[in-house]
């Protein structure tokens, strides 16, 4: 499950999600920093990744090109960024059902009751 970060998702996530979703990693790591969402949606359609986003411009392009690359779109606020790696661990399941999915292309997850415990 190769996972591709983009821009509005800290980096820092790499380390935290990397023994459960393996070959994952960020713009930031593929020089894409300051590529546009179709290079990005290029890329990550060349090379198997699902993006992960807080932005509704894939939700846009995949409605217009469909898939792949699918598209994980965290609908959740600013969270710390291990709250967000928690989430995507959390939901591992569920994940992994929708990438075997050959009907959607884009997992939204929503806000909801997170507990975030902070020292």
């Amino acid at each position: 499950m190769k996972f591709l970060f983009d821009q509005n998702i800290s980096f820092r996530i790499i380390k935290l999600i990397i023994d459960y979703f393996p070959e994952s990693t960020h713009i930031l790591n593929v020089n894409l920093i300051n590529s546009s969402d179709k290079e990005i949606w290029d890329y990550a359609k060349m090379h198997n990744y699902i993006i992960v986003t807080q932005d509704s411009d894939f939700n846009d392009l995949a409605v217009t090109k469909g898939f792949p690359p699918k598209i994980i779109w965290l609908k959740i606020g600013n969270l710390p960024t291990q709250s967000f790696a928690d989430l995507l661990i959390e939901l591992k399941k569920e994940i992994i059902e929708f990438l075997n999915s050959t009907e959607y292309g884009i997992f939204e997850i929503h806000k909801r009751n997170l507990k975030v415990l902070r020292p």
